[in-house]
């Protein structure tokens, strides 16, 4: 039995640490009465402490974390008209993860350069990545490609309530193409 529908819809905000994703997802879940969850607390606590170390994560690290992710998209998109999700879901089979038995789950990949995100990462006080993670990032990064129509794309190379405001508008538009699909 399906019980999802066009109405109950979950949005990953993917990209690179540094690229608004928290920021983003929560102005936007405010202004659209939303559901939202950082994907970042669903992290076991080995790889939180990984990640403070200064070591990045393996595939092996992530996967358990996904999984929990992908069952976090299950539970909102059965409960909540639009809930936002926030995880980096850097290559395609991280990305597979969170969409398998999620129907009603796409992507908002928040995408910007290596020089303003580095810039963004220096400026950040209290938060447990480190900008010179940023490089492992990047090259674990796996541009979403035309086999991927569930991703949508915004340019964050513009001030914080322009991609909010972006953003807004690219699930506004998500919402109503897939409430007219058959």
């Amino acid at each position: 039995m399906n019980t999802s529908s066009p109405s109950n819809h979950v949005f990953v905000l993917m990209g690179v640490s540094g690229s608004g994703k928290s920021a983003v997802a929560n102005a936007v879940a405010y202004q659209l009465k939303a559901a939202f969850l950082d994907g970042d607390f669903l992290h076991p606590r080995v790889n939180i402490e990984k990640m403070s170390a200064g070591h990045p994560l393996n595939d092996d690290d992530r996967r358990p974390w996904l999984q929990a992710i992908n069952d976090a998209a299950f539970a909102m998109q059965r409960t909540n008209a639009v809930s936002l999700i926030v995880c980096s879901a850097l290559k395609k089979s991280y990305r597979d993860i969170l969409r398998k038995g999620n129907p009603n789950l796409s992507f908002v990949y928040l995408k910007g350069d290596f020089d303003t995100i580095e810039s963004r990462l220096r400026a950040r006080k209290g938060h447990f990545f480190k900008p010179q993670m940023l490089v492992t990032q990047f090259a674990t990064l796996e541009q979403p490609g035309d086999d991927e129509s569930d991703v949508r794309v915004v340019d964050i190379h513009q001030p914080l309530d322009a991609v909010v405001s972006t953003t807004l508008e690219t699930i506004d538009t998500a919402i109503s193409q897939i409430g007219r699909a058959p």
